[in-house]
């Protein structure tokens, strides 16, 4: 029976409950090494970690490695990228270059929006044979896209609905000048398709990527973006249209503990996708 060798980058609230979840053994598999830019955050999410490796004669090695990116690859099985949609490029190329060496690693990406903006990435993932998984993130209803995609869609509309803080430094926000804080009521911030949004908006609408991506693509997918200040939640609804008829869908996300940014379901789905994967190899699919 084949042991996953994990190796996380990026140790936000999405990397740090993935590596509790492997900690506890939710996730099967060993996390034998993490890297981020603030060591000390590192340091920070190994601190609260027990026992990964739960040989009782390996007690004092147990713990993940914090080291850089380069040697991050050499020690792992299976990538997990939870850091920044700027990160990804620089993540997948570290991939690419293990792969030319024979070593190939499977590979998790939660910032989508960094791979739509690299969209040869999945092209060289086929290419080159390497498992790429993207989870369903906040939102339900992914599924019965793709079924509609055999079908014919004419239509996909995200739209989101955030409390202020959850939409914090959004480089779009900056550059229009729009001060969220002086909301009182619910006010629409941005409407445009998912290439737009996600450069707006890159901490925060990887529903749209993931949309996208099982969908009609990032130009084609429309996106409203509104600030609430009544909410507590993160509220995405998508409408899709077709050939099939319509579906409409609703889901409300508490955020986050740790980073309002980002939903609670976000974080539940990498942790179920990677439970899944390491299942499968657990009983030997």
């Amino acid at each position: 029976m084949k042991t996953i060798h994990f190796g996380i980058i990026g140790c936000g609230a999405i990397g740090s409950e993935i590596a509790k979840a492997i900690d506890r053994g939710i996730i099967s598999g060993e996390l034998v090494a993490i890297c981020d830019l603030d060591e000390e955050r590192a340091k920070n999410l190994v601190s609260k970690l027990t026992l990964l490796r739960r040989s009782a004669t390996q007690r004092q090695e147990a713990k993940p490695k914090i080291v850089n990116l380069d040697n991050l690859m050499k020690m792992v099985d299976f990538v997990i990228e939870s850091a920044h949609p700027d990160a990804v490029k620089e993540i997948w190329n570290e991939v690419l270059k293990v792969t030319r060496k024979g070593k190939k690693r499977s590979v998790l990406i939660m910032s989508i929006g960094g791979l739509l903006c690299n969209p040869e990435i999945i092209l060289q993932a086929r290419e080159k044979k390497i498992n790429l998984y993207l989870p369903s993130g906040a939102v339900a209803g992914i599924d019965a896209l793709k079924a509609g995609g055999m079908g014919g869609i004419s239509s996909v509309t995200l739209v989101t609905s955030k409390p202020p803080a959850g939409l914090k430094d959004a480089p779009y926000l900056k550059n229009s000048k729009i001060d969220i804080s002086k909301f009182r009521k619910k006010t629409l911030i941005f409407e445009g398709n998912t290439l737009e949004a996600i450069k707006g908006f890159p901490a925060n609408i990887n529903v749209a990527g993931v949309l996208s991506l099982a969908g009609i693509g990032a130009k084609k997918t429309k996106v409203k973006i509104f600030a609430d200040p009544n909410l507590k939640r993160n509220v995405h609804e998508i409408i899709i249209e077709g050939d099939f008829g319509k579906i409409t869908t609703r889901t409300e996300n508490l955020p986050s503990a740790v980073n309002p940014k980002t939903s609670q379901l976000a974080i539940l789905s990498a942790i179920a996708t990677l439970k899944q994967v390491s299942d499968s190899v657990k009983i030997g699919i």
